[in-house]
């Protein structure tokens, strides 16, 4: 039984080349990768972060977590530029560390983003009917609450979810347009905060700026990752784009760079107008806003973010769906999910993971999924940064349109980044992954390692 069996780059290459209709360039992709960054974890996670674990010491938070994403990304921008392939992060370590490796990854990939999905629904939602009851619209409580909360369902998160699938089958090229425009509205909201939150800035709120000392500050860390992850999707839509070898590093880069800047920033702002003990609440930034008396700008952008966190649902999805196609068309998962319509749209594969985060988004409580989804990640990205290495050392042929500097250094400082926030993680976190990978093993060696192309 050989676990480590590479997929021929070739193949992967050649792949990548028959197809022919590319729609997505440059401003597409970065404007998607920040769309799926850029969400709940600014308008939620930073006043959570701050209330409960690091304080105003949030905004070192954020800065500790972009350092790592940053070191992984740079992995991910030279893969990109060599291995252009749907399946991103799968692909790359298929090619490079072997197959059963490539399984866990995608599994995790495509787990990760179905728990965000789920979760940031569920923020939706929160915002929607908050939205909703201030124009003195009242939906019944067990129409919006789960059933652990005393509820039936919490049907707006269901069905904004569902929606955005409905978006997503459109077609790249007309789903584009509608993800750009909720991307642009989503930044305008964010920099109106920024403008007007500037100026209601009161600096005795930083005077006890790490209340929760160091450890609150790493503990943070792990948590506000959760606000950066939705980056690799942008390597997930290589097929679909014009000339990814290039196109898809400066996506990566450039997304990055823009939504650290803006992390930090928000968290600045957002804890120099209101005490750090009064944020754990799910809309941070608007009760921020409305304890100053701006209540209008506070509507604007609440109203913002219910339209800018749909864009988080679409590239979280648009990218994990495209892994669940590689897995498929590489037999490891039922073919059915590598299937795609007349305009290449992996319909089976985007209705499976939206009907997923829906259920769980519904009816499930989400309260340690993020962490979970932080966890699966975490462990993609540290493979993917360790595969650098060791495919500069197999393949060191391949043309690459980017080359990580620094190797084995940046690859060795991102997967002990990984390494690291995976450490400060809850360890009940730890038990979920070991039954997770568990299941995943068994799945391996009763289905796919004998309905693998390779063999």
């Amino acid at each position: 039984m050989n676990l480590f069996r590479k997929q021929n780059t070739n193949d992967i290459l050649n792949e990548n080349k028959a197809h022919k209709e590319r729609t997505l360039g440059v401003f597409d992709l970065t404007l998607m990768s920040i769309g799926a960054v850029i969400g709940t974890g600014v308008m939620v996670l930073t006043g959570v972060v701050a209330a409960t674990e690091a304080g105003p010491g949030v905004s070192l938070s954020f800065i500790i977590s972009g350092i790592a994403c940053i070191f992984i990304v740079l992995c991910y921008a030279e893969f990109s530029s060599t291995l252009p392939s749907s399946g991103g992060s799968y692909t790359y370590v298929y090619a490079s560390m072997g197959e059963f490796l490539a399984y866990i990854v995608g599994l995790c990939i495509v787990l990760g983003y179905t728990l965000s999905v789920a979760t940031v629904g569920a923020g939706w939602s929160a915002y929607f009917t908050n939205i909703l009851s201030a124009l003195g619209i009242n939906l019944p409580t067990y129409l919006t609450t789960i059933p652990a909360n005393g509820g039936i369902v919490n049907l707006p998160g269901i069905l904004v979810i569902l929606f955005i699938m409905f978006i997503l089958s459109i077609g790249t090229k007309e789903s584009k347009k509608f993800n750009n425009l909720m991307v642009l509205i989503k930044l305008g909201v964010i920099f109106l905060f920024i403008i007007v939150g500037v100026f209601y800035i009161n600096t005795d709120n930083w005077n006890t700026f790490l209340p929760f000392g160091f450890t609150g500050v790493f503990s943070g860390a792990s948590s506000v990752f959760f606000a950066y992850t939705g980056f690799d999707t942008t390597a997930s839509a290589a097929e679909e784009t014009k000339n990814p070898q290039k196109t898809i590093p400066i996506a990566l880069i450039l997304s990055l760079v823009i939504s650290t800047i803006i992390y930090i920033i928000v968290a600045l702002i957002l804890t120099g107008m209101s005490s750090y003990s009064k944020l754990d609440t799910g809309d941070a930034l608007a009760y921020a806003l409305n304890s100053v008396g701006r209540t209008k700008i506070a509507a604007i952008l609440s109203v913002g973010a219910v339209i800018g966190t749909m864009a988080v649902i679409f590239g979280q999805t648009y990218g994990s769906s495209r892994v669940l196609l590689s897995v498929g068309r590489d037999g490891l998962l039922p073919s059915k999910f590598a299937k795609t319509n007349s305009k290449n749209i992996p319909l089976v594969s985007i209705w499976s993971i939206g009907i997923v985060a829906a259920i769980l988004a519904g009816f499930i409580n989400l309260g340690s999924l993020a962490n979970f989804s932080n966890m699966a990640l975490l462990i993609a990205y540290f493979i993917v940064s360790i595969s650098v290495i060791v495919f500069r050392k197999v393949r060191p042929d391949l043309k690459r349109g980017f080359r990580t500097p620094l190797v084995p250094l940046i690859p060795i400082l991102a997967a002990l980044s990984c390494g690291f926030l995976i450490f400060n993680l809850p360890y009940k976190i730890w038990i979920y992954f070991a039954i997770f990978i568990v299941f995943a093993a068994i799945l391996y060696f009763t289905y796919s390692y004998k309905h693998s192309k390779i063999k």
